[in-house]
């Protein structure tokens, strides 16, 4: 099994009237100026260990799990809202950081709540880091009713039990699940993020820390006149990083193409696009060193 160079430490915070759970590396210091990242969909705040093992420098690395993943508990919601993780952002950056700028970074899912978090409080983000947060397709008023329908039809579905998630016998097959979704991912490291990805439950089985109502459809329309001009309001340097691997076609089937996210990306004022090499979307896990380099240079 993989072993961690860096020892985290866990804290539970107050937010919202849930108890975050949060892993920290590294201490605050005067001289050190906060790294938060934040991880995406079905993924917990342990998945940016090699990233971190992979630093030349000591950082106070602050990174949460999202409600509802990993060891944050989700207060018995049955949906979830983008608008949810902005708050509780920066209810966080209240706590660690209060009246500080921090250097911010997000993947995935966690890259498009960063993108908009930074234009929403362009004052708390010194630099901003977006791991291929590539937002949704364009959505049109007149798949409303539509989406309405699907998510009151899927909540239901969750209701009755017909969208838990299976438990695995043991970790080793959380483990293979993890290395079936991406081939790239070494044996040692899924063995080690088995254990943070998923917990034993009272049946002995291995369950993964994540809410089965996180797959549900979203109810509201991704409306992306809204989020470019969020986008404008971006001020601080961003640096936007893809794989070389890239995956949107197969999620999207030409909906939401590369091209599309780098339109996005030209209202921003100051932004730089990287791309990672011998890389999917788990960037974190497959190349670590090469983009804990990449953001050590950005921040420096």
């Amino acid at each position: 099994m993989y072993q961690a160079k860096r020892q985290s430490r866990s804290e539970f915070v107050p937010i919202r009237q849930l108890q975050y759970h949060v892993r920290i590396w590294g201490e605050p210091a005067a001289d050190k100026i906060p790294l938060v990242m934040v991880h995406g969909w079905m993924d917990v705040a342990a998945s940016y260990q090699f990233m971190v093992d992979a630093f030349s420098q000591d950082h106070h690395v602050i990174a949460p799990d999202w409600r509802g993943y990993g060891l944050t508990d989700s207060g018995g919601a049955d949906n979830f809202w983008q608008a949810d993780y902005l708050a509780d952002l920066d209810f966080l950056l209240d706590h660690y950081a209060p009246g500080r700028a921090v250097n911010l970074v997000g993947h995935s899912m966690g890259g498009g709540v960063v993108m908009l978090y930074a234009g929403i409080r362009p004052e708390r983000v010194r630099r901003l880091v977006n791991l291929e947060g590539f937002g949704m397709p364009a959505t049109t008023p007149d798949q409303a009713a539509g989406r309405y329908a699907r998510w009151m039809d899927e909540l239901k579905q969750l209701h009755r039990g017909e969208k838990a998630l299976r438990p695995y016998p043991d970790s080793a097959g959380v483990a293979r699940r993890l290395t079936k979704t991406n081939p790239r991912l070494s044996p040692d490291k899924a063995a080690w993020l088995a254990q943070h990805w998923a917990r034993q439950n009272s049946h002995g089985e291995w369950q993964i820390l994540g809410e089965a109502a996180h797959k549900l459809a979203n109810a509201n329309l991704y409306r992306l006149d809204e989020v470019m001009a969020i986008y404008a309001l971006i001020s601080m340097p961003t640096l936007a990083v893809e794989a070389d691997h890239n995956q949107l076609n197969e999620w999207w089937k030409g909906r939401l193409t590369l091209a599309e996210h780098h339109r996005r990306l030209s209202v921003l004022p100051q932004v730089k696009i990287a791309r990672i090499q011998n890389a999917g979307h788990m960037m974190h896990h497959d190349q670590p060193e090469q983009l804990a380099a990449l953001i050590e240079g950005f921040i420096a």
